[in-house]
C-alpha cells in the first residue's frame, strides 16, 4: 500500500472512531436506562436521576404510579397502587432518552393485618400499632380510617393557616 492510501485509510478510521466515541454515550444512556426497575412502596416517593435533557415524562398507568419531573432530570416517583407500569422520558423533540419499569409494592414497615371474617384491617406498628389506610382493607374500615385522616389533615391545615 502506498502512503497516500494508508493516510486516507487512517483518516477514515480516526473519523469513524471519533464518531463512535461521540455517539456511544447517547447509546449507553438509552440502553443503560432500558430495563432498569424502580421499586417504590405504595404511598411513598422515591427520587431517581434521568438525563438532564428530559422535557416530558409519560407513565403507563397513573393509577399505579405518579411521576413528577424536577429540574436537572430529577424525577419523583410516587406509588399510588400495587402493581407494575412503565415510564418513558423524552426530550423536547420527542426522542426517547430513557425507559424504566416501575414496581409498586406493599409497605415494608412493621405492618399487622387483622382479619374479621372476610374484612381486613391494617395497622402500622412502629412503635405502637395505629390504623393505616391500605389498599385491600375492608370498605367500612378503609372509609372510617380515611375519613379520620382527612379530618385530621383539614384541622392541621386550618390551624396552620391561622398561625400566619
Amino acid at each position: 500500500m502506498s502512503i497516500k492510501v494508508l493516510r486516507s485509510h487512517f483518516r477514515g478510521s480516526v473519523a469513524f472512531l471519533a464518531i463512535a466515541v461521540a455517539v456511544m454515550p447517547m447509546v449507553a444512556t438509552v440502553a443503560g436506562a432500558a430495563g432498569e426497575n424502580v421499586a417504590v412502596v405504595v404511598d411513598q416517593a422515591k427520587v431517581i436521576k434521568l438525563p438532564e435533557k428530559v422535557a416530558t415524562v409519560v407513565v403507563g398507568n397513573p393509577l399505579i404510579a405518579d411521576v413528577s419531573l424536577q429540574p436537572g432530570g430529577m424525577v419523583v416517583v410516587t406509588g399510588k397502587g400495587y402493581g407494575s407500569t412503565n415510564m418513558i422520558a423524552m426530550d423536547r423533540v420527542g426522542a426517547v432518552l430513557a425507559e424504566r419499569d416501575i414496581q409498586v409494592e406493599g409497605p415494608l414497615e412493621k405492618l399487622v393485618t387483622v382479619y374479621r371474617g372476610i374484612e381486613r384491617e391494617s395497622y402500622s406498628c412502629t412503635p405502637t400499632c395505629q390504623r393505616r389506610v391500605t389498599l385491600g382493607d375492608g370498605p367500612n374500615y378503609f372509609n372510617a380510617t380515611l375519613g379520620q385522616t382527612n379530618t385530621l389533615n383539614a384541622q392541621a391545615s386550618a390551624a396552620g393557616g391561622a398561625i400566619r
